[in-house]
């Protein structure tokens, strides 16, 4: 097996595609970019075009539901109609090592070149360690002139946040973007961290909406989001309540 393998489907045609946005989606904190790129996919009916496999990722496979497996991959979707042409990244895993985040960072954008990318976005959580009642989505760009696109369109810059910077695909696709002449926008959805979190999801689904210009419907995500947070709560009660369990028998 080769250290990283792209497949691309036989019934897709590279011709289709001309000078699209590339959305990355992987998990990561919270998976809020995942959620988010998933969601777009779901919503629009992008169609899936490529399948990429690499010693990089976690040696397991995945589990279907009907109990067959498959090897862990991560995946390419297409989607065009009169507004909006783009590529989706979206898949199981980012990479287990330094080395692998930056080979698989360098075929990703090796796909981007291939295709006449024009834009990155890339999408993850940024993770606070508490419930958040209104999320903001923070910005980071790798062009100074992009700063007023992504606050006209909802994204929050604060200088110093996140603390030690934006690590994994999100950080390396607007890192590197810069030396393939691609522009690149980095939104990440404030987040507890401590569960997968629908409604921080939800607020950057707005803002990128905003940015690519076209509406996307968050029902179902919000409504995720509600039943999320009761959850989370629960979970925080239900240790709160085993701390003062155990204070009461040391005592």
């Amino acid at each position: 097996m080769e250290d990283i393998t792209i497949r691309f489907l036989d019934d897709f045609s590279k011709d289709e595609v001309d000078s699209p946005i590339l959305i990355e989606g992987l998990p990561g904190i919270g998976h809020v970019g995942k959620l988010v790129a998933e969601h777009i996919i779901h919503e629009l009916g992008a169609k899936k075009v490529a399948e990429i496999h690499s010693i990089y990722f976690p040696p397991q496979v995945i589990i279907e539901e009907n109990s067959v497996i498959r090897l862990a991959n991560n995946e390419i979707y297409f989607y065009r109609d009169d507004i909006l042409q783009a590529l989706f990244l979206v898949g199981d895993f980012q990479s287990t090592s330094n080395e692998g985040h930056y080979l698989l960072a360098d075929q990703y954008l090796k796909i981007a070149e291939e295709f006449g990318v024009n834009r990155i976005y890339t999408l993850g959580g940024f993770g606070v360690g508490h419930l958040v009642e209104e999320p903001r989505v923070l910005a980071a760009v790798n062009r100074v002139d992009l700063k007023e696109q992504a606050e006209e369109a909802g994204a929050t810059f604060d200088n110093g946040e996140p603390t030690g910077g934006i690590i994994g695909a999100a950080g390396l696709l607007l890192g590197l973007s810069a030396y393939h002449d691609i522009e690149g926008i980095c939104l990440m959805g404030e987040t507890s961290g401590y569960l997968v979190d629908p409604k921080s999801a939800t607020s950057l689904l707005k803002v990128l909406s905003n940015l690519i210009g076209i509406s996307i419907d968050a029902t179902t995500l919000a409504e995720r989001g509600v039943e999320m947070e009761r959850m989370v709560q629960k979970l925080i009660e239900g240790e709160q309540a085993m701390r003062d369990e155990e204070l009461r028998y040391i005592g």
